[in-house]
């Protein structure tokens, strides 16, 4: 259907050498959308890159520390002059807190460093994205998708993980700050919340039996999700079809918050 081509759109997706990431940037190159994936490692780049040969969309990779606010303007510099525009963009990098420690042994250094990767990364990420969008759209071309990964953690206790969450929450709160804030830039903000999803980052929890014999029970689906699971919604949100849609979180879980 036409109202879900992304030819000559062009997306950002950091974090996107691998697990939803990965899912979001492949399923926008199939689409049609030209792909910008930034990413810390040079090598995870390559591969992410390599992964999308023959999309329709073209793909371009770029380091990038979010945590670094002057990386984000020299990658979104970079991708600018490689692509002339930046139309959407997925905040999707971060790190997992693992549940190691408990709170009241929780250091100073592990909560900055989570907030710093987690929450200060996405505020980085979508300033330099919407000062583009805004400007675009005062010049008459007014379009723009912002887009972070959340997480269920953001809704729900987890304990050992306090600081993970926090973050999490918070970049829903700025989602919908964001959301109301340029709408009449034509720039709509969502926020995707995955449950218990295969990646690097779940690797060793999802190994687990007794974690695994705990979980699959109160997930419907009676599966674990896979990156390819949020194609369809990064689509959608990339697309004029949600052109109405913003403000919003969506819980992508299997059903797992529903029973």
């Amino acid at each position: 259907m036409s109202i879900f081509d992304l030819s000559g759109r062009v997306a950002v997706v950091t974090g996107g050498n691998g697990g939803i990431g990965l899912g979001i940037a492949q399923a926008l190159a199939a689409a049609g959308c030209n792909v910008s994936i930034w990413g810390r490692n040079a090598e995870k780049n390559k591969n992410a890159a390599a992964s999308m040969a023959g999309s329709p969309g073209k793909v371009d990779s770029r380091i990038c520390d979010v945590s670094d606010a002057a990386s984000v303007k020299a990658a979104m510099a970079a991708t600018l002059g490689h692509f002339g525009r930046v139309d959407g963009c997925f905040a999707n990098a971060g790190i997992g807190g693992g549940g190691r420690h408990a709170f009241i042994d929780r250091t100073e250094e592990q909560w900055r460093t989570m907030f710093a990767t987690n929450l200060d990364g996405v505020f980085h990420v979508f300033q330099a994205a919407a000062r583009h969008m805004t400007e675009r759209a005062t010049a008459g071309d007014g379009f723009g998708r912002l887009v972070a990964t959340s997480s269920l953690a953001s809704l729900f206790g987890t304990a050992r993980n306090e600081h993970y969450a926090a973050t999490k929450a918070a970049i829903n709160a700025l989602v919908r700050a964001v959301a109301v804030e340029l709408a009449r830039h034509g720039v709509t903000a969502n926020a995707i919340l995955p449950g218990w999803i295969k990646s690097d980052m779940t690797a060793g929890v999802l190994a687990n039996e007794k974690f695994v014999g705990a979980v699959m029970p109160r997930i419907p689906m009676r599966r674990f999700g896979e990156p390819t699971d949020f194609g369809g919604i990064a689509v959608y949100l990339m697309s004029k079809a949600s052109s109405y849609h913003t403000a919003d979180c969506f819980v992508i879980d299997g059903g797992y918050t529903a029973f």
